[in-house]
């Protein structure tokens, strides 16, 4: 049985920022976003963590290259993009392949 988040992730795209102060529209743009993804195929998930210095890793799962270069030229994920320097203080966004993966989890036991 096959309890992985992802199945059959093979990219990964970590996306880790600060906020600024100026968040104007980020949050309509982050609900809105978050919704057009879901309707790429090849999109499988994502999942985000906050650290305690107000840091979050934003982490999206994907099954091939062809699917994250749709998302990189849709026109939404474009104009948010280009609010970027606006609505963060930091990011940095690094793509990776996935070459192997486990997980452990008490719960499916």
């Amino acid at each position: 049985m096959n309890h992985e988040r992802f199945p059959g992730a093979k990219y990964a795209n970590i996306f880790s920022y600060l906020k600024s102060d100026n968040r104007e529209g980020y949050t309509e743009m982050d609900e809105e976003t978050l919704g057009l993804v879901e309707h790429i195929q090849g999109y499988l998930g994502h999942e985000s963590v906050n650290n305690n210095d107000g840091r979050t890793i934003f982490i999206s799962y994907w099954n091939s290259l062809k699917a994250i270069n749709e998302w990189r030229i849709n026109s939404r994920h474009k104009a948010a993009k280009s609010q970027g320097k606006r609505w963060y203080s930091a990011y940095q966004s690094v793509l990776v392949k996935i070459e192997s993966s486990s997980e452990f989890n008490s719960e499916l036991l």
